[in-house]
């Protein structure tokens, strides 16, 4: 099948949030089709959504905060729909929300009850997954318990295979499980060091909790294609399972590149598998 590939604009925040119009464009002669956007860096829905056009993008979907939505999901969805995206995600749950506390079975139902405005603006909410979700509720993961309990109607998959891997599930098996309801796919590579005396101990920088050996970093985020990860064999997963979007993301940058160097990078090598 001839993809689709979209690139999240947080892997570009900083110069997005210097010149969006001119990131959106470059964003564009990179050769990407679309943008998965992060924030509107203080532009209105309407402007943002005529700078996403001037460009040739198409606005494939936006990371809304949670909060941000629950405060006025009226307003704040119908104005992604404003902008033309398909798609709305739950980017991230803080600590108090998540599967270990009181806020979760809360979470869930305000999640769903977004899917429902989201689907009334002609839009798909979506759930974008870190690696905390892949604790156990009873004998099945928070995230599985998650698309468990909300209908698909109102809950779709944003499966990152960054977090999927690090959550310790393999990412091309785990993307085929939710064949169907896996419309979009985040493209996230990542890379362990080795350090002298840290032994056979995986050491990752989890989002919210660093985790350092003797105060060095010792994992990194990469560009797609310069880490660890199997992609060709989670692309053909994407395909089996109906994803219409790839999207690329890199929390941070890294091998000496600035940020867009390396989301150039990622989708360089996606060409070079002929995507």
């Amino acid at each position: 099948m001839k993809w689709k590939i979209g690139l999240q604009v947080y892997s570009v925040r900083d110069d997005a949030e210097k010149d969006l119009k001119g990131t959106l464009k470059k964003i564009k002669e990179m050769g990407y089709d679309g943008v998965e956007l992060a924030g509107l860096y203080g532009y209105s829905y309407d402007e943002v959504k005529t700078a996403v056009e001037e460009a040739g993008l198409t606005p494939i979907s936006a990371h809304v905060p949670l909060d941000e939505m629950l405060a006025d999901p009226e307003n704040v969805l119908a104005g992604y729909a404003k902008i033309g995206c398909s798609y709305v995600a739950v980017p991230y749950l803080p600590e108090e929300r998540r599967s270990d506390t009181d806020g979760f079975e809360p979470t869930l139902k305000e999640i769903a009850m977004l899917g429902e405005v989201a689907k009334k603006n002609g839009m798909v909410m979506l759930y974008h997954n870190h690696d905390f979700e892949f604790k156990k509720i009873g004998n099945e993961y928070a995230l599985d318990y998650m698309y468990r309990v909300i209908p698909a109607d109102l809950l779709q998959t944003e499966l990152d295979t960054c977090w999927v891997n690090i959550g310790g599930e393999e990412p091309a098996a785990y993307v085929r499980k939710y064949t169907g309801r896996a419309p979009v796919v985040h493209l996230k590579d990542f890379y362990l060091k080795t350090r002298e005396g840290a032994g056979d101990t995986p050491f990752y920088e989890l989002i919210g909790n660093d985790q350092k050996a003797g105060g060095e970093d010792i994992f990194e985020f990469r560009p797609v294609g310069y880490g660890m990860q199997d992609f060709p064999s989670i692309i053909k997963a994407s395909e089996d399972a109906g994803a219409s979007w790839l999207i690329v993301e890199q929390d941070r940058p890294s091998m000496g590149k600035t940020p867009m160097e390396c989301a150039q990078m990622s989708r360089d090598y996606l060409k070079s598998l002929g995507i």
